[in-house]
């Protein structure tokens, strides 16, 4: 069984979170080719391969900077087609779930999303998504041939285990339908270590009473190595930006 992964970046670099999820599928024991979309230095898609890909495919258009979710899923169900794949790995994130849908959606297969462990094989195709806010765990089994799999952040460890990987370029068929939808601007999420990729975090609410005392939280969470977060009043009352938003 053959595995595409798609890799998301930020700022040219490789999210650790989709490092998580191209370690998952190698742990599956299958052929694993990531996929990148957008502009990435080689040297960061290479290095995929110290995580378990054999061969990263990259499709250098500058449109898909953008992150227009019909234009990912076209690009991953064609390459799906390409390298026969049975399965897509991705991880869990405001990019990921969405494109998982869309791309499930568009080859007919059966979608887990929040998933944080190996499938069961024993019997079918089981796996363990994590469900209600990570307050109780479902088994769920994946009846059709083609699969997605959406990877809860830091539910894989991550640990080197091969060399670089093979680049290769990918020509996808893309039509302006496909970028349908225009952004015109992106709120970028700042500091030292971000929400979706912190293993710690230091959360606060409106017991802080207000912004100017926020500081504490901040150092507390350098010395930590942790990312801040907030509650939803704080972020909706200007306290704190939304993407801190717990």
């Amino acid at each position: 069984m053959a595995i595409l992964v798609f890799v998301e970046s930020a700022d040219g670099k490789i999210k650790k979170t989709s490092l998580e999820a191209v370690a998952y599928a190698h742990a599956m024991g299958d052929k694993v080719t990531a996929i990148a979309l957008g502009t990435i230095d080689k040297a960061e898609l290479t290095a995929v391969g110290k995580y378990g890909a054999s061969k990263v495919l990259t499709v250098s258009d500058e449109r898909l900077n953008q992150g227009v979710i019909r234009a990912y899923a076209a690009v991953l169900a064609q390459a799906i087609q390409a390298e026969s794949a049975d399965t897509l790995v991705l991880a869990n994130s405001s990019l990921g779930t969405p494109v998982a849908a869309s791309v499930a959606v568009k080859i007919g297969a059966s979608l887990a999303s929040n998933v944080v462990g190996l499938p069961d094989t024993s019997s079918g195709f089981v796996v363990k998504q994590s469900i209600y806010t990570g307050k109780a765990f479902a088994m769920v089994e994946m009846k059709n041939q083609k699969k997605v799999i959406g990877i809860k952040k830091n539910a894989v460890e991550l640990k080197e285990v091969g060399g670089d990987a093979t680049v290769s370029d990918f020509t996808a068929n893309l039509t302006d339908a496909d970028f349908g939808t225009k952004i015109t601007a992106t709120e970028k999420a700042t500091g030292d270590i971000l929400l979706p990729e912190a293993e710690i975090v230091v959360s606060g609410g409106r017991g802080m009473k207000g912004p100017e005392h926020w500081g504490i939280l901040e150092d507390l969470a350098k010395t930590l190595g942790a990312a801040t977060g907030c509650s939803k009043p704080v972020s909706d009352i200007g306290w704190r930006p939304h993407h801190e938003h717990v």
